[in-house]
């Protein structure tokens, strides 16, 4: 084979080889964590994928499942609460939040839960998006969904 052919085999055959090698070990095994206050929903209250956990929307329930009373402020305590044994069931804690997603039945909420939400969240803040849902589940004030990395 001429020398030219050669080089060309070779670069075509190592080429082929690093994207063989790539295409391993993008599967990721999930891992559902749903701590004791699951109430048997349809959904894990969070899932590990790799190095990352999603968290779903949490409301101001109290442990029985029932919303706390007293308004915006205290179901945002009570919802960040819920995320915070979540992922500590996960073996993650608020520090490695990096996404939240805050849905308010009604967006003249946000003063309050956002003075209860700085209160909670550790510094750097995550980055976040607030909107106004047209209605959430249990008639609650507030949702929070979660991502954590580590």
């Amino acid at each position: 084979m001429p020398n030219g052919l050669i080089r060309r085999f070779a670069i075509v055959s190592l080429f082929l080889s690093a994207v063989l090698s790539c295409q391993v070990g993008f599967s990721q095994e999930h891992k559902a964590i749903n701590p004791s206050t699951a109430k048997g929903l349809p959904f894990s209250g969070g899932i590990i994928a790799g190095n990352t956990m999603y968290v779903a929307g949490q409301e101001g329930e109290d442990e029985n499942g029932k919303l706390v009373a007293g308004g915006i402020g205290p179901e945002t305590k009570a919802a960040l609460d819920n995320i915070t044994k979540i992922l500590k069931a996960g073996g993650y804690d608020l520090k490695d939040v990096v996404s939240v997603t805050v849905y308010l039945a009604d967006i003249k909420d946000f003063p309050e839960m956002n003075k209860v939400y700085k209160t909670i969240l550790p510094d750097p803040k995550p980055v976040r998006a607030t909107i106004q849902a047209a209605a959430l589940v249990n008639d609650a004030r507030v949702e929070i969904s979660v991502i954590a990395a580590k």
